[in-house]
């Protein structure tokens, strides 16, 4: 399975990355991790590439180029960044898609030093939001997401079109009132791109909806001045179930994500 390369390297311990620049615009790849604690892995019941099925690798690949990013590096099968801390840690196969997670039942200190993480994820976004505020007034997070669409086998047929788009936005926890200019911006920036030669098929609230954690905390601290989007891609750029990227969609994606940088940029700057 190939794994994307992460400039600089990060080391076996490491839980996220952090850049920041001088813009109001972020990026977040929070289920592009796939390692797990040491203390973790005799535990873990699923090979890697099973897990790497249900992860978002390379979403990291397609945001390098946003000035403020973050990058989670556990994998959500140890601690789920983007569902709420009492769902986070995947106990039961219905928490995670039918799969067996692990070979034995987690121990309570297992589980609270796993919650420890998604607590202090929370910190550190929230100090981190609130010094892009204070610079900046307000500020947009881009939650960079993909989804498999091949779900019934690699010779199955996909998932159709009209229930599985390639850019899905979700926007459940969103003010729409105050941010839909924003959200609007970013849908026709992503509409007058195609991949392979056909317009990019993007839709809001289909596939998913935007109920993720991360997005629904940055709404409730930040109600007035935080605009968070949920931006699902497709599988469309890699083979779901090798893990065999296509480097040249990627590569497009990266294109299409930073150059959404300066337009959300200028609708930010509209007053709402």
């Amino acid at each position: 399975m190939l794994r994307p390369l992460f400039d600089p390297p990060v080391s076996a311990d490491a839980l996220w990355s952090i850049t920041r620049g001088m813009s109001p615009i972020v990026a977040t790849a929070i289920h592009e991790g796939h390692s797990v604690r040491a203390e973790l892995q005799h535990l873990c019941a699923l090979s890697s590439g099973e897990r790497l099925r249900e992860e978002d690798p390379f979403t990291e690949f397609t945001m390098r180029d946003v000035p403020n990013r973050v990058v989670f590096h556990r994998s959500r099968f140890e601690v789920d960044i983007n569902r709420s801390r009492d769902g986070a840690i995947y106990l039961e196969p219905e928490q995670a898609w039918g799969l067996k997670v692990w070979t034995e039942r987690l121990s309570p200190e297992h589980v609270e030093a796993s919650l420890e993480v998604h607590d202090d994820y929370y910190d550190m976004l929230l100090a981190l939001l609130k010094g892009i505020e204070r610079r900046h007034g307000r500020f947009v997070v881009l939650d960079i997401h993909s989804y498999n669409h091949r779900r019934e086998g690699p010779m199955a047929a996909a998932t159709e079109p009209s229930r599985a788009p390639d850019i899905n936005i979700g926007t459940t926890s969103m003010d729409r009132g105050r941010w839909s200019h924003v959200l609007e911006a970013l849908m026709d920036h992503f509409r007058s791109f195609d991949i392979n030669g056909r317009p990019l098929d993007v839709q809001e609230n289909v596939a998913f909806q935007g109920k993720g954690e991360q997005t629904r905390f940055i709404h409730q601290h930040f109600p007035l001045t935080g605009c968070a989007i949920a931006v699902e891609f497709k599988k469309f750029f890699m083979d779901e179930w090798t893990g065999e990227p296509d480097l040249d969609a990627l590569e497009r994606l990266r294109h299409i994500i930073a150059s959404a940088v300066p337009v959300l940029e200028q609708a930010l700057a509209l007053k709402r």
